[in-house]
């Protein structure tokens, strides 16, 4: 006689799946190894609904955009990703960090962001 178990429907992992804009994939691809390890191991965080120690909510716009701010080997790489648009985890940017301003994302990448956000919506309408 066989015996069934059964999981604890409270111990399955619900994960949301992540897809990328083609730019901000191809950007991404430019990163380091350990840099791209360690960023997808966020979105990963994400995709399951928490949030990696290095995300922070993206300053400057609406709620649901978040920003991992990784320091990599002496460099600053960041990934920018939505979470409020249908199921999915959109990334919307990946660029290596270069400025002088801190830690204050630069406001042409700002600016980026919100273009290709508002072209997302309208392209899942």
């Amino acid at each position: 006689m066989t015996t069934l178990h059964r999981v604890a429907s409270d111990k399955v992992r619900k994960t949301r799946p992540i897809s990328w804009l083609k730019a901000a994939r191809k950007d991404f691809e430019r990163f380091p190894q350990g840099a791209k390890d360690e960023c997808l191991d966020a979105l990963s965080i994400a995709a399951e609904g928490g949030k990696a120690p290095v995300v922070k909510p993206l300053l400057g716009m609406d709620g649901g955009v978040f920003e991992i701010a990784l320091p990599f080997r002496g460099n600053a790489f960041r990934v920018i990703y939505a979470v409020q648009i249908g199921i999915e985890i959109w990334v919307l940017h990946a660029f290596q960090k270069k400025s002088t301003q801190g830690v204050k994302t630069p406001k042409h990448e700002i600016d980026l962001v919100n273009d290709r956000l508002k072209r997302l919506k309208e392209m899942l309408k």
